[in-house]
């Protein structure tokens, strides 16, 4: 290695970043602006599922995730029914007791009195509709301490159920569900790869992503497949999801705090983020687009 007209030579090559590193530091420098013009604290985490690389920012603070901690316990549920601990059409009865304020349909129904629901419907009603009581419910049927033991299992030591959706006095308490980009974007790369619970089970969990309204579905074209849950709660926006662009699929976890009122920073940073990955899917390693 030796310095040549202020160019660093190793043996008989010029020590220079390639052009895929010189556009991944392009699109780096996007985010950090995408923080500052929001006026928050903004962590990102970007997968490349083709090789496995991650890029993003502050990939390791921990923030709050709101409603997106129900992957997690979705991916709980998956694994008990394979254990035999429960079952996914088992039939779960709900009281009015159980209603719990936020997001959902099944407070109104359960103001005319009991209902009951099967295991996979409220999977599907926690994941597709946020809803609250149907979360609670399976919170319960598999426990809190069974998602967090799972989430060990999985290396995923910072992410954590730590209290049932809506308890503000839990939250006051700084009781909160959280994560870091890094690890919600390494559980949302497992799922694609089929490596939580079974191939079977992950291609479903990630059939129930795909039906969710969200942030990240409005940045991409809609022919683009998207399996995405968002979370928000006041000052927070979050928001985990494999985004199935062809030749280039992508995880996207974004996470931000701290946030003014009627700010949403996560359909902008996947704008960034999908512009990145769709030109290195039409171009050769060179940046010369070829499709």
């Amino acid at each position: 290695m030796r310095l040549i007209s202020g160019l660093l030579v190793a043996g008989s090559l010029w020590a220079q970043p390639a052009v895929t590193d010189l556009l991944e530091r392009r699109t780096l420098e996007l985010l950090a602006g995408a923080e500052k013009s929001c006026e928050c604290v903004l962590g990102v985490a970007a997968v490349d599922l083709e090789t496995g690389a991650i890029f993003g920012l502050n990939l390791d603070t921990v923030f709050p995730q709101a409603s997106a901690i129900k992957i997690p316990i979705m991916v709980e549920v998956f694994r008990a029914a394979r254990a035999g601990r429960l079952r996914l059409e088992e039939r779960v009865r709900l009281e009015p007791a159980d209603v719990v304020g936020g997001s959902g349909k099944l407070k109104e129904e359960l103001k005319r009195g009991p209902v009951e629901r099967s295991v996979r419907e409220l999977v599907e009603l926690m994941i597709r509709e946020s809803d609250n009581v149907a979360t609670n419910k399976l919170i319960t049927r598999v426990g809190m301490e069974e998602v967090n033991r799972t989430l060990d299992g999985l290396g995923l030591y910072r992410t954590r159920l730590r209290r049932r959706m809506m308890d503000v006095a839990a939250a006051t308490r700084d009781e909160e569900n959280v994560s870091t980009p890094r690890e919600m974007a390494r559980l949302a790369e497992m799922l694609y790869r089929g490596q939580l619970v079974d191939e079977a089970a992950c291609r479903e969990m990630i059939e129930i992503l795909k039906t969710v309204r969200a942030s990240m579905r409005k940045a991409v074209p809609p022919e683009v497949a998207v399996a995405a849950k968002p979370g928000e709660l006041p000052g927070v926006r979050t928001e985990t999801g494999i985004v199935f662009l062809p030749g280039r699929p992508f995880v996207l976890s974004v996470m931000s705090a701290f946030l003014p009122d009627k700010t949403e920073p996560v359909e902008g940073v996947t704008r960034i983020v999908y512009e990145h990955f769709q030109r290195l899917a039409r171009s050769n390693r060179y940046g010369h687009r070829v499709r």
